[in-house]
């Protein structure tokens, strides 16, 4: 219970410094979280690029 008191104490006398804390905690703890479950995701394949040659030609009219 005195761990609840002293941060309800903290967070009285150093507000800024207790929201900036806050907002770091959500910036460590959502790559953590979100990251592996977006990777977990199977999406499409993406289809190879072209080869250099043939955008070359396309851009230029040539072929």
């Amino acid at each position: 219970m005195a761990v609840m008191e002293k941060l309800k104490m903290f967070v009285v006398q150093e507000p800024v410094v207790a929201a900036s804390c806050l907002i770091a905690g959500f910036g460590l703890f959502l790559p953590a979280v979100v990251r592996p479950i977006l990777d977990s995701y199977q999406g499409p394949k993406q289809p190879p690029p072209p080869a250099l040659n043939d955008v070359v030609a396309g851009m230029t009219g040539k072929k």
